[in-house]
């Protein structure tokens, strides 16, 4: 790795642009992974209803037994990340080279982006086959097409509150074009979910990055409930001096997972461009 030794430079660093955590909103935390790496989840179905007969033996129909199926969860993502700054990079900088402020910019510039792409992966690939719609946006039909997530997501009995809309930047500028999408004070809704720009609809819109969607998707209507998301250890240590460096070491390690809930898979709508 190549260290640029200060002789004039300032002491101010160049930071790149980095974006917060924008999945938290359409994540839960319900499942308690601890002690474990494996959770399984039984769903129960239900049984149709009968006329009710005024004789023989079996008045109320013919009982069958219920059944049940088993998802298991299995926590697969288990990464990790090292540097170090020698002692001689620390002093020769004009102390840019802070082993506190590289480990924030880990996290910031490569960590949280990694955590957020994987989820929105999975929350897309979950999405029940009927409620992934393929259809070029324009701006002429970009408002309706969100409309079309919503009703089929209220078919669906998805709870109203609790949506969130995520929203790539070429959508986010064709919506805002339409003629027939009337601004409802948009920006000027209470924010209360990271990224988030306004409201349609009655969903919070959060302006994703097109490098954190999977490839194609225009925009993503979702509900928390449909996908679990555990943190199961985050750990981050700041080395001083380790045996055969003289300056410090850096190691992260974080283990998580996502996984959409067999039962909830409609909970979630995604249109793709064409």
């Amino acid at each position: 790795m190549v260290v640029n030794y200060a002789a004039k430079f300032d002491t101010k660093v160049d930071e790149r642009f980095t974006k917060e955590a924008l999945s938290t909103g359409i994540i839960n935390q319900y499942f308690d992974f601890t002690g474990v790496d494996t959770v399984k989840v039984y769903s129960v179905p239900t049984t149709g209803m009968n006329d009710y007969q005024l004789s023989g033996q079996n008045r109320y129909g013919t009982a069958e037994e219920l059944g049940n199926t088993v998802q298991t969860m299995v926590l697969k993502k288990d990464r990790s990340f090292t540097f170090t700054i020698d002692k001689r990079s620390q002093q020769d900088t004009n102390g840019v080279m802070e082993a506190g402020k590289a480990l924030a910019r880990q996290l910031s510039e490569v960590v949280i982006p990694e955590i957020d792409t994987y989820r929105f992966a999975t929350v897309v690939a979950g999405a029940a086959p009927e409620h992934i719609k393929t259809e070029a946006i324009t701006k002429e039909n970009a408002y309706e097409a969100i409309l079309d997530g919503q009703v089929a997501l209220t078919d669906a009995l998805v709870p109203v509150a609790g949506r969130v809309l995520h929203v790539s930047p070429t959508f986010y500028k064709l919506i805002k074009l339409d003629p027939t999408f009337v601004k409802n004070s948009d920006l000027g809704q209470d924010i209360t979910i990271n990224g988030q720009v306004g409201m349609i609809d009655g969903l919070p819109v959060v302006l994703t990055p097109s490098s954190r969607l999977p490839k194609g998707v225009e925009f993503l209507i979702a509900h928390p409930a449909a996908t679990t998301s555990p943190v199961k250890l985050e750990d981050y240590k700041v080395h001083d001096n380790p045996p055969g460096i003289n300056g410090q070491l850096v190691e992260g390690r974080i283990r998580y997972d996502a996984f959409v809930l067999d039962n909830k898979k409609k909970a979630i709508y995604v249109h793709k461009s064409a």
